[in-house]
């Protein structure tokens, strides 16, 4: 078992809080990723869950036991962190047995379990390898079959991938996607990646300023965040914010046209993703702008328009796109695909 939960955590570091009254509970074998921006605690509460910080106030308990007062040692999680922190004089067999062979355990039961971690991570054939023969993705799976061998109740990474270059990161979420499905055990993740956090998690923990801004599953974030702040640090491009007024169940842009508006309450701001945007002659739709720069990527471009007091909107295109630098274009919303926020940030 490996179920997690938090109970009004708070972390202080003398008269300064980072974490502020955390609630959450992670069920055993799912995988939950910390995301946020730097500085919003999330690698604290990662720490905090594994025992290498202390909880100022609240409760940790793991499988119901109140583990808040337990050492790392203790509390039965295996810590993935960025650096391998491997041994260089040992293989890598040595280094992923070595937790077992200082608790005593006996040397068929540290073989086995080598054996076992290196066949679900691919490291069979590199067991007598010492960790400078190795790549930089081969030694973060020495790293995570280390914490393998020791059977833990959950697996706690903190940002493992921050140190590979982009081709090794897509390789090694491949890995990690897999060892979650092998495994299936608890795994909490922190990253400020959120292409890690969308292509790897089953619910993504939304970290602002030391509080949880939202939790969900990859698609209710992207679509339906909360808040402001979730709805432009989920995705990427992020989504397009501009300032409105309402009246009724209409909405007016700044400068622009506007809208239906579903009413619920005021909104001083909408916002609209880039794939829910459509380019066409000036005049139409919401609002009209200037191409300012197009961004080329193959199967995607983005197209960067000027759109005066609304400030810059970011459009994707499917492929290549025929516009040009300084071509005057309208800018029509899916009326579907909307997002309104008042003033305080909250979605209405």
């Amino acid at each position: 078992m490996g179920a997690i939960e938090l109970k009004a955590v708070e972390k202080w570091f003398g008269e300064l809080q980072v974490i502020k009254g955390v609630d959450l509970k992670v069920e055993d074998g799912e995988f939950i990723i910390f995301v946020g921006p730097s500085g919003c605690g999330k690698s604290t509460l990662l720490r905090m869950i594994g025992g290498l910080e202390e909880t100022s106030r609240g409760a940790i308990l793991i499988d119901g036991e109140d583990v808040t007062s337990h050492s790392p040692s203790k509390r039965g999680l295996s810590m993935v962190f960025q650096s391998y922190a491997l041994y260089p004089h040992m293989t890598v067999g040595e280094n992923m047995g070595f937790s077992l062979k200082t608790a005593g355990a006996p040397k068929a039961e540290i073989a086995e379990k080598v054996g076992h971690a290196a066949r679900i991570l691919k490291l069979e054939p590199f067991l007598e390898r010492r960790p400078k023969a190795l790549s930089g993705g081969q030694r973060q799976r020495v790293a995570i079959g280390r914490s393998i061998v020791r059977d833990p109740t959950a697996f706690l990474f903190d940002e493992p991938l921050s140190n590979l270059d982009a081709a090794l990161r897509v390789e090694m979420r491949y890995e990690i996607a897999k060892l979650h499905q092998s495994l299936k055990s608890t795994m909490i993740y922190v990253t400020h990646d959120q292409v890690e956090a969308m292509t790897l998690a089953d619910r993504i923990v939304v970290l602002d300023g030391g509080k949880i801004a939202q939790v969900g599953s990859p698609r209710e974030l992207y679509e339906n965040p909360a808040n402001l702040f979730v709805a432009q640090f989920i995705g990427s491009p992020k989504m397009n914010v501009m300032p409105c007024t309402t009246s009724g169940d209409v909405f007016r842009l700044e400068g622009g046209r506007g809208g239906a508006f579903p009413g619920g309450g005021a909104a001083v701001s909408v916002g609209v993703r880039p794939e829910h945007i459509t380019l066409g002659a000036p005049g139409t739709g919401a609002c009209d702008g200037v191409v300012d720069v197009l961004e080329y990527l193959g199967a995607d471009t983005f197209v960067i328009i000027d759109a005066g007091p609304l400030g810059q909107i970011t459009v994707r295109v499917t492929g290549d796109s025929l516009l040009r630098p300084g071509e005057a274009v309208g800018l029509t919303f899916d009326p579907e695909r909307l997002h309104f926020f008042n003033s305080d940030g909250l979605a209405v």
